[in-house]
């Protein structure tokens, strides 16, 4: 994995939230994909972390937000945890994979991945983490790597040119949208496998 990416282990990461706006809108669900690769070279989907969060003190819910991913803040028998706790126990996670895969750091892949990007910096930043294995502003993004593989961008319609299926009843959940957009990435790269090892030949020695 190390010679595939530059050294960067891509992680998938989807989260579900309270609004739009990073700064001000409730982080309510966390989920992040590991990506794995074979003796052949191909990657897989991996383990999936995922976390039900409780909103930070203060944080903005928008109720249009709310009815899209069916996400109840309060309901009492949501196992939720702090944001911090969250933030740490997954990224406790990643750099065990990113020392595993013996890469120098993770990338978050995310479908619009600027949006979850945004959401889990904002959330470091208001949880003091020192640690974030995430690389803090290059990502991949999977609507624009599905819009080359397959011609679509919307996740839904992109998994469906794959061959891959969608379940409407478990979309907007953090670790079904997580695991697809893992398995988009993965087929992308795989199909593009060939270009990559041709490349191979006319990359500069490294120094």
């Amino acid at each position: 994995m190390a010679d595939r990416f530059r050294g960067f282990l891509p992680v998938v990461v989807d989260v579900e939230t309270g609004g739009f706006n990073a700064s001000t809108d409730a982080l309510l669900e966390l989920a992040a994909v590991l990506v794995d690769v074979d003796a052949k070279g191909n990657l897989a989907r991996g383990e999936t972390i995922r976390y039900h969060v409780k909103p930070f003190e203060g944080a903005n819910l928008e109720p249009a937000s709310l009815a899209v991913n069916g996400i109840d803040p309060h309901h009492p028998l949501r196992p939720a945890i702090d944001e911090r706790d969250a933030l740490q126990r997954t990224f406790r996670e990643v750099r065990r994979a990113v020392r595993e895969s013996r890469c120098s750091r993770a990338v978050l892949v995310g479908h619009n991945a600027h949006f979850d990007l945004g959401f889990i910096n904002q959330a470091v930043e208001r949880s003091a983490i020192k640690r974030n294995p995430f690389h803090p502003f290059s990502c991949f993004d999977t609507a624009t790597l599905c819009g080359v593989a397959f011609g679509q961008t919307v996740l839904a319609r992109a998994a469906i040119a794959a061959g891959l299926g969608w379940d409407e009843t478990q979309a907007h959940s953090a670790s079904y949208d997580a695991e697809m957009t893992a398995d988009l990435f993965c087929e992308a790269v795989n199909r593009y496998r060939d270009i990559f090892e041709r490349s191979l030949a006319n990359a500069p020695p490294q120094p």
